[in-house]
């Protein structure tokens, strides 16, 4: 009865006061909040004591796992030595130089400088920043314009909300008119029914040149990409888009930001995956979410030799550079950064995720002889499952079925956490994901999706 109380009196506080992103107002208002109390590892327990497999990692983030004492004592001694001191200019900290050094390391190529901030959105706004910067120092100012793509997810500051190309987010907030230009997303389950699974590369890459011409190359100052789109549902792009894209920005004089804040930090089994995994050497890198493994907010855009080059140099009409956060490199912040990396490299959590990544693939992919399953896609630690009302002309079901919203549901009484989005079943665990993690979330989600189809024919929703 206690816990009961207290839940009710959190549940309520929290519906009263608490503004909480992405909020579907209608059912937020009917059904509230649950209330989170503590993790371990892989697992998640509310306020009412009740376990579940965190299948998201809190939200693509949490990869070393909950409940992890040397980060809590990491943070407790750094706050006890200096929590936090501002870095602007002549003022740093241990923890920032360090985990500097650390990135330096890590990042392919001449990426070694770096520019802390709280998380993604920021992070992207900062390259953005810095790019129209360089290019105004390097006499080209007409060279601004942002090619994205439609299904990216980049996050939701004002900027960041322009380069995020799902374009129902867009309804009613205003964007920086004309700055931000989309082409299609990789989509191959959806490309255009005229185009074969072969040729779907050369039609992105072709629509990617034309787009670099109507804009003009002299105006194009970027293009931004995740090399897997995240929220815009898994989507895996054809094999060689990735350096196909890369290449024809150099041939341009197109900057190239990867935008790995979901996939870095071990996601796809590399501790960064532009160049290990696809051969790409973007311009600008953009971290975040497993830096920290979420323990407290923190970002970092990485920049090449090449544009620190032009940006370090003193400006005769103002000699600083006129960009930052009183948060940036953070000291407390830093030093749990280093702290995971060096539990996931003593660790070999990448290793974990090339281990068992495909297994789990596999696993899913048995999904698909459900008759509400379309497509099974994703890669090692990231993966998705997209339903249709049809498999044969892949019809989705109508947006008032709310079909992952059920099936999500029925995961979450079962003890799984998923992430519903539209027609999508996300699933993006912490890295700690064992086999028997991964058995048991595999019956869930079949048992949920049989389910959830009971339901719908219940209804008369689905023959």
């Amino acid at each position: 009865m206690l816990l009961e109380t207290e839940t009710r009196r959190l549940w309520q506080l929290d519906q009263d006061h608490v503004l909480h992103p992405y909020t579907n107002f209608e059912r937020f208002s009917r059904e509230g909040s649950t209330i989170y109390m503590r993790g371990d590892r892989h697992f998640i327990y509310d306020s009412e004591g009740r376990e579940y497999l965190d299948g998201i990692a809190g939200l693509w983030c949490v990869n070393v796992g909950h409940g992890r004492e040397e980060l809590a004592e990491c943070m407790a001694e750094q706050a006890r030595q200096l929590a936090y001191y501002n870095t602007f200019e002549d003022a740093s900290s241990a923890p920032a130089a360090l985990l500097a050094g650390k990135l330096s390391e890590l990042c392919p190529g001449t990426l070694r400088h770096v520019f802390y901030g709280t998380g993604g959105s920021m992070a992207n706004d900062t390259a953005v920043k810095i790019i129209h910067y360089y290019n105004n120092l390097r006499g080209r100012p007409n060279k601004k314009l942002i090619i994205s793509r439609n299904l990216a997810y980049h996050g939701s500051t004002y900027l960041a909300h322009a380069l995020t190309g799902i374009r129902p987010g867009h309804i009613a907030f205003d964007l920086p008119p004309n700055l931000v230009h989309y082409v299609s997303a990789p989509y191959a389950y959806r490309r255009p029914s005229e185009i074969a699974a072969e040729k779907f590369c050369d039609f992105l890459i072709d629509e990617l040149e034309r787009k670099i011409v109507e804009l003009d190359a002299a105006n194009v100052a970027a293009f931004i990409a995740e090399p897997i789109l995240g929220a815009g549902g898994v989507i895996v792009p054809p094999e060689g888009y990735q350096q196909r894209s890369w290449e024809l920005c150099k041939a341009h004089d197109i900057l190239y930001i990867s935008d790995e804040v979901v996939t870095a930090f071990g996601r796809l089994g590399a501790m960064i995956a532009s160049d290990t995994v696809y051969g790409v050497q973007p311009d600008v890198l953009v971290l975040a979410k497993g830096i920290s493994s979420g323990y407290v907010p923190l970002g970092a855009t990485m920049i090449s030799d090449e544009i620190y080059a032009v940006i370090s140099q003193p400006k005769k009409e103002n000699p600083y550079f006129s960009h930052g956060f009183t948060y940036s490199g953070h000291a407390l912040a830093c030093a749990v950064g280093l702290k995971n990396i060096e539990i996931m490299e003593r660790e070999d959590l990448c290793g974990n995720v090339r281990r068992l990544g495909p297994w789990f693939g596999e696993e899913l992919a048995t999904l698909t002889e459900l008759p509400i399953v379309g497509e099974v896609r994703g890669s090692m630690y990231m993966q998705c499952v997209e339903y249709v009302a049809d498999k044969q002309t892949k019809q989705p079901f109508a947006d008032q079925v709310t079909i992952a919203k059920r099936i999500g549901a029925h995961c979450k009484r079962r003890g799984l956490i998923v992430r519903p989005i539209g027609s999508f079943t996300v699933l993006s665990p912490p890295l700690t994901y064992d086999q028997a993690a991964i058995d048991r979330s595999m019956a869930i989600l079949r048992e949920s999706i049989l389910a959830t189809m009971a339901d719908l024919k219940s209804e008369g929703l689905w023959a």
